[in-house]
This record gives C-alpha cells, structure tokens and sequence, in this order.
C-alpha cells in the first residue's frame, strides 16, 4: 500500500510539473485555497519546484499572484454581504431580538473591539491574511468593513509572497531529497 501511495505522489508531482499544466494548477490550487475553501497551496508549490528548480520564481509569483486574487475575490463577497445587510436592515429597520430585557449587541460581543482593532490597523492587517485559519476570513471581514480596495491588496501580496518564499524555501531544506 506504502509503494501504491508513493507512486500516485510521484505521479501527481510529474503531472503539476508539466509546463502546460503546473503552472496553471498552481494558479488554479492557490487562487482556490485563498477563498474560505479548505486547501493547501504549497504543496503544489513545492512538488513543482522539487521537478523544476529553475522554476522558482515563476511557480512562487504564480502562486502568489493567484493567492492574492482569492484574496480579493473573499474582500469583495464581505463587502457584497455587508451590503445585503445594509439593505435588509434599510428594509426591515429592526434589530434580531435578544434575550428577554437585554438590548443585543449587533455582531456578538466582539464586534466592537475587532471593529476599531481593524479600522485603526487599516490595511496593513491583510499582511496577515496568509495566516492559517484567521487569514481568509479577514479577507472577507476587510471587504465587509470597506478598507480601501488596493492598499488591501497590495498587503495581501507582500505578506503572501513572504509565505510561498519561505514555506518552498523551508520545504526545499527539509526535504532535499523527496
């Protein structure tokens, strides 16, 4: 079984590896993996730069490029549902009930601290969004918010591009040899 699982591994490392199809695959697994879909881009990464080191840079701009896209396409469904909520307050002017004699806070406990937490950072927080777990979320929390489009976007590349160079960089060390 061992034997089985390491030849499929090797036989989807080759396929990624084809110049027709690894670079889109990289573009197509990252941009993916940047939504709140559950999916590991570096691997892919890694695999292709394992069979093709000379192609570094292009599988890591790539990645990045695609990642950064799955990244705005979250900030612009938050700032869509924020606008459907907009709409549907203007709509329904209530607020959801609360508890019997309790007044409920909109967004849960949280929401003013993160809120102000947020628009004090302003941008520069979406560094963060290649975090796992909390980075595609903001994301979506900076388009519901409405930080302003392209400095969002250029802070979701750097802190991106920083992830794939030092993630396939790491990888390449730890496993030489894979």
């Amino acid at each position: 079984m061992e034997a089985w699982l390491q030849s499929s591994i090797h036989w989807l490392l080759l396929v990624l590896a084809l110049p027709k199809v690894g670079l889109a695959a990289i573009f197509v697994v990252s941009l993916v993996g940047a939504t709140l879909l559950p999916l590991a881009s570096e691997p892919a990464v890694f695999g292709f730069v394992q069979i093709a080191p000379h192609m570094f840079w292009p599988a890591v701009l790539v990645a990045t490029l695609g990642n950064t896209l799955g990244g705005m396409i979250s900030y612009v469904m938050g700032e869509g549902a924020e606008k459907v909520y907009e709409h549907w307050h203007e709509k329904h002017g209530h607020l959801p009930q609360g508890r019997p004699g309790c007044t409920p806070e909109v967004g849960g406990r949280w929401h003013g601290t993160i809120s102000a937490c947020l628009h004090r950072m302003g941008p520069p927080v979406l560094f963060f969004a290649w975090l796992p777990v909390v980075g595609d979320p903001l994301c979506a929390v900076a388009g519901w918010m409405r930080l302003p489009f392209w400095p969002s976007a250029f802070y979701m590349a750097i802190g991106k591009l920083l992830r794939y160079v030092v993630m396939t960089v790491g990888l390449l060390w730890a496993f030489p040899h894979l």
